[in-house]
């Protein structure tokens, strides 16, 4: 019977998050839930909090109030290496590659909480070092060949294409075996080509590994195409959620965007 169903607990819940700084509400009573394998948009005007509230859901920032929840577990006072643990991974508005390593090492580097081999193993070579580092340099290979990054492994991060280096943090995310991908505007910067192919891996990543995804982005053409729902943030406050078709279509939204036509007349009288 439908009323004896288990609840489904949400990928995430964050409930009344927020942040102060000094006297400044940076982001104020944030409430969003996102289920497994959903795709989620969060957008805004520049300066809306979008970003403080990744800051927020990865632990470099403490909430000074509410809490936010990955699969019912609270995650309110968890270092940022606490949480990646748990299972919520980023990439970032600046890219942030170790850019002197290679495209390989780059994704092994995110994969060292698997390892169980010692200092002495590695210093020795020992057969457990070479079994543990052949079956990270295969997953590894997988994870790039997801990305469409195959064939560049043994390149310096630092030489490839711009959109290519986007590729490789989507790739080293996903080392971390997370539950929930936040991706900080990740077509910025790239060519049209280039959105299009990033929008089909986020597809093929959502799909294939069950994992929601939350999205900040710009190109309101890649969160139109790929958001099933989005939320809308303007002065560090939610102003809109629901469909793209919806959002689109807000007049709270629009004036969020573009100004009162009524205002933009008087202010040109």
């Amino acid at each position: 019977m439908a009323g004896t169903e288990k609840e489904k607990v949400p990928v995430l819940r964050a409930q009344n998050l927020g942040i102060q700084f000094g006297g400044l509400k940076a982001v104020d009573s944030f409430n969003m839930e996102i289920g497994e394998s959903e795709l989620v948009g969060l957008i805004g005007p520049n300066g809306a909090g979008k970003t403080t509230v990744f800051n927020l859901i990865t632990g470099v920032y403490k909430p000074t109030e509410g809490s936010f929840y990955l699969n019912g577990e609270c995650m309110n006072g968890k270092k940022t290496h606490q949480i990646v643990q748990a299972g919520i991974a980023r990439t970032f508005q600046n890219i942030r590659l170790f850019k002197k390593m290679s495209v390989i090492d780059n994704v092994k580097a995110a994969m060292q909480q698997d390892l169980t081999y010692k200092l002495p193993h590695a210093i020795l070579r020992t057969p457990l070092y070479w079994r543990e580092e052949e079956k990270l340099t295969e997953r590894a290979r997988e994870l790039l060949d997801i990305v469409h990054l195959s064939g560049k492994e043994d390149y310096d991060a630092a030489n490839l294409p711009y959109g290519q280096q986007r590729r490789l943090e989507i790739a080293r995310a996903l080392a971390t075996d997370m539950k929930l991908l936040l991706l900080d505007e990740p077509a910025a910067g790239m060519n049209p080509t280039e959105t299009e192919e990033l929008l089909e891996i986020i597809n093929y990543i959502r799909d294939q590994f069950k994992i929601s995804v939350l999205l900040i982005e710009h190109d309101m053409s890649l969160v139109m195409k790929i958001c099933q729902r989005i939320q809308v943030l303007d002065f560090g406050t939610t102003i809109a959620s629901g469909t793209p078709e919806e959002i689109a279509n807000n007049p709270k939204v629009i004036e969020a965007y573009l100004g009162k036509e009524d205002e933009e007349v008087q202010a040109n009288a």
